[in-house]
């Protein structure tokens, strides 16, 4: 009996080791695992953690900027990516906006972050639509072209010859124009306020001038808005005044703003002006204003964009524009905050009435090294995020969308 006993005792000996040691590689497995995972997330921490810092720096300076060029305007610093731009007490806000049935608030919240990875994007990107653009995207032809053609009848281009007949007017084989293909560019807007500072000369000695839809340019108007003409950003409702506006100015290239048209095809035909079709990286977010439109266009092609005709004053009561009766439809309070904004991203430089009498040096705008390191972290940190981090500033820019000229 004890033999037997001894037997069994002995045949549990390496069972039981066995199973120690299974626990014990077990557990040395899990701790690896746990040990990788927490070391994955503590540098996945630091990195978020340097990003931050980067981006926090970024927006100090921002906020220090608006505080030095915003006309009363302030900031006020929620994390290192959003922010809250605040006009004074007493500003008056009298702009009805008939969409969401309110007055014009007096702040706005954005999101820096997103805002700098929008607007770098147009400084190395064609904003002309090309037949090689079309070839290139995987639905070109058959969805995306379909967009930019009015009155197709169908929402595919299944013809694509009869769509190729719709754009053959307008669409250029390769990019007709460059990132940085001149220096200094000044987008001309329609403000009344251009009828209080003499700006003509000043906007004539840019190495292109950019105007929108029907604005006249002729003597008249010329200590005020200039005379060099060269581009134009035009809208459907312009079309039929083209001819009249363009009055013999057969180089000004004109950049149709969202989808070609019977109207515009018509009056294609009928002058000698290069004529092509506005791309735009944010079309699928609708169109935008057309004066935002011509920024877009020309930080595509300019390394310094100068702005005029963007903006009223604090006291303003309706939109005007320089050559006619005021017109609704503008929220010129939003605008100016915004403008604001890419003025202290480096995106563009306002001149104002506001301003007339003051040293224009731009000094304490963030550096473009600045800039850079800010949007490479602002990169890094959405690839970091992933979906969570876009889903967030889709709803920031959604939220901030406007309609300004």
């Amino acid at each position: 009996m004890r033999s037997h006993k001894t037997s069994s005792n002995n045949n549990k000996r390496p069972l039981l080791l066995h199973l120690v040691c299974s626990a014990v590689l077990f557990s040395l497995f899990v701790f690896a695992i746990q040990s990788s995972f927490f070391t994955g997330n503590q540098n996945q921490s630091d990195l978020n953690r340097e990003e931050v810092r980067v981006l926090s720096e970024f927006q100090s300076s921002v906020q220090q900027c608006v505080a030095n060029r915003g006309l009363g305007l302030t900031a006020h610093i929620i994390d290192h990516c959003k922010l809250i731009l605040k006009f004074p007490e007493g500003t008056n806000s009298t702009w009805y906006n008939e969409q969401f049935k309110i007055y014009e608030p007096l702040e706005y919240t954005y999101d820096v972050c997103e805002a700098i990875l929008l607007w770098e994007q147009y400084r190395n990107m064609t904003t002309v639509l090309t037949r090689e653009y079309l070839d290139a995207r995987p639905d070109g032809w058959l969805d995306y072209a379909a967009k930019r053609i009015a009155q197709l009848g169908a929402k595919k281009c299944h013809n694509r010859t009869l769509c190729e007949e719709h754009l053959n007017l307008i669409l250029p084989a390769k990019p007709p124009f460059h990132p940085r293909q001149f220096r200094r560019c000044a987008v001309v807007g329609n403000s009344g306020d251009l009828l209080k500072t003499e700006f003509g000369k000043e906007i004539d000695g840019h190495d292109a001038v950019i105007r929108d839809n029907e604005a006249p340019v002729n003597e008249k108007y010329a200590k005020y808005v200039g005379l060099k003409r060269d581009f134009r950003l035009v809208v459907r409702g312009a079309a039929r005044n083209m001819v009249t506006i363009l009055n013999g100015s057969v180089d000004e290239v004109l950049i149709i703003k969202s989808v070609t048209h019977r109207d515009f095809n018509a009056m294609i035909k009928s002058i000698p002006n290069p004529v092509y079709l506005f791309q735009g990286i944010v079309l699928r977010r609708g169109a935008k204003g057309t004066g935002m439109k011509s920024i877009e266009l020309a930080l595509s092609m300019c390394d310094i964009v100068d702005i005029y005709g963007f903006t009223v004053d604090p006291g303003y009561t309706e939109w005007t524009r320089y050559f006619s009766t005021p017109r609704k439809g503008h929220n010129p309070l939003q605008g100016r905050a915004y403008y604001q904004l890419l003025e202290c991203l480096g995106v563009i430089r306002i001149h104002s009435p506001m301003r007339s009498k003051r040293k224009q040096d731009w000094s304490d705008v963030p550096s473009r090294d600045m800039i850079s390191r800010a949007h490479a972290a602002a990169l890094r940190l959405k690839k970091s995020q992933g979906s969570q981090w876009q889903n967030g500033i889709s709803s920031s820019a959604n939220a901030n969308h406007m309609d300004v000229a």
